[in-house]
């Protein structure tokens, strides 16, 4: 499993954090910035990080922003993107089991190190239940190529 993770200034602690978690785990990933605590715009961010997944190159995602609401916002407006933002580990585990979520969206102000942790876990190792939900994720899929109507 290939990750792609990312983060904006509120979340580059954490997102480093989480690196050190990959490592341990020996998860081979792509760090695509911030590096640092200068302030950046997180979009930027969470394209880099959906567009990476999208393309087939990372099979998951990880950004950290301050509340996790903004990267995940961002991220989904990537067709392919299914981002789902977790302050707790049913969430997380239920993005996975049920909805195929390849981008988890942490915030660093809403989440201890410890507790982001063992979030990232349970979305890792968690896998989709494929069955009834399976038609449901392709109606997301099915989502990203509508044009919108008024």
């Amino acid at each position: 499993m290939r990750i792609a993770i990312g983060a904006d200034h509120a979340g580059f602690a954490l997102k480093n954090d989480l690196v050190h978690l990959l490592d341990a785990r020996g998860l081979p990933y792509t760090d695509f910035g911030t590096d640092s605590l200068e302030s950046v715009d997180y979009p930027d961010f969470a394209a880099k990080v959906a567009r990476a997944v999208a393309s087939g190159a990372y099979d998951r995602g990880l950004l950290v922003c301050g509340a996790g609401v903004g990267m995940a916002m961002a991220a989904n407006k990537i067709p392919g993107i299914r981002a789902a933002a977790a302050t707790e580990l049913e969430s997380a585990r239920l993005s996975r089991s049920h909805n195929d979520a390849n981008v988890l969206a942490l915030g660093a102000r809403l989440t201890s190190p410890e507790l982001a942790r063992q979030i990232t876990t349970v979305f890792l190792d968690t896998p989709f239940e494929g069955g009834r939900h399976e038609r449901r994720v392709a109606k997301l899929t099915q989502l990203d190529c509508q044009t919108p109507t008024h």
